[in-house]
């Protein structure tokens, strides 16, 4: 599999991207790929919430030049076919302000490179475009897809980070309707809410059965964004028939 890099874009705040993207992960993982997640949304620092380990290295210090990325990634526990490695923002203060100058920015785009390399997929959580790290992560990646809630409030800033991504030069390659049920998002891709709410107990991608129809539409959203086929089972739903690309 030649390695496919995505970020995945908040619209608003709260829209529940960051999830979206551990699940998308561990959805790689669970077909055998090697996978990094690189969190860019370094003021709610939302990604360690999914960690049950201590953070020690992080994004911000990517973005600092304190570490390089294989000083930061934290390997997700499980017997997934594949690695799941997590690189979170959880820095103090002093560091976090110092992460969002736009030298710093520019390292965190060149950590988010080299993670491409010897990995199969790297996953960015990205938040609404208005900082120089949420820029970076955009540029530094071959697809670029928002995520927004299937609301009327989502619709809005949907339409709002368009326009932002369009004014720094990339603009979106897909829309992801979160949380979807009511269809006032007109999206390329949706996914239900999940039964599953608690960070602590998730991925639930990592072992889907239970999950209804939440975990099949991740890895359909994975496989077309990525372009990639996983040929994932989903209990009495068989094989996923949507194959978009290869691997």
């Amino acid at each position: 599999m030649t390695t496919r890099t995505l970020a995945l874009v908040g619209a608003a705040g709260g829209v529940g991207t960051t999830r979206l993207t551990v699940e998308c992960a561990a959805t790689l993982a669970r077909a055998g790929r090697d996978v990094v997640v690189v969190d860019a949304a370094f003021a709610t620092q939302g990604m360690a919430a999914y960690l049950g380990q201590r953070v020690d290295g992080d994004a911000t210090a990517l973005a600092t030049g304190a570490a390089q990325i294989g000083e930061t990634l934290h390997e997700e526990s499980g017997h997934l076919p594949g690695r799941l490695a997590v690189c979170p923002a959880q820095g103090p203060f002093e560091q976090l302000a110092r992460a969002k100058t736009h030298e710093a920015a520019e390292r965190l785009g060149d950590q988010i490179a080299a993670a491409s390399l010897g990995h199969d997929a790297v996953l960015v959580d990205v938040p609404p475009v208005a900082a120089n790290q949420a820029v970076a992560a955009v540029e530094a990646v071959q697809t670029v897809a928002v995520v927004t809630e299937d609301t009327e409030r989502g619709v809005r800033a949907l339409a709002r980070q368009r326009e932002r991504l369009a004014d720094v030069d990339r603009p979106s390659d897909c829309a992801v309707a979160n949380r979807a049920g009511d269809g006032f998002v007109d999206a390329d891709l949706t996914v239900p809410e999940s039964g599953v709410r608690a960070p602590r107990s998730c991925p639930v991608c990592a072992d889907p059965p239970g999950e209804g129809a939440f975990a099949p539409a991740v890895a359909e959203t994975v496989e077309t964004l990525l372009g990639v086929s996983l040929e994932l089972e989903f209990g009495g739903q068989g094989l996923l028939t949507r194959v978009v690309g290869t691997g």
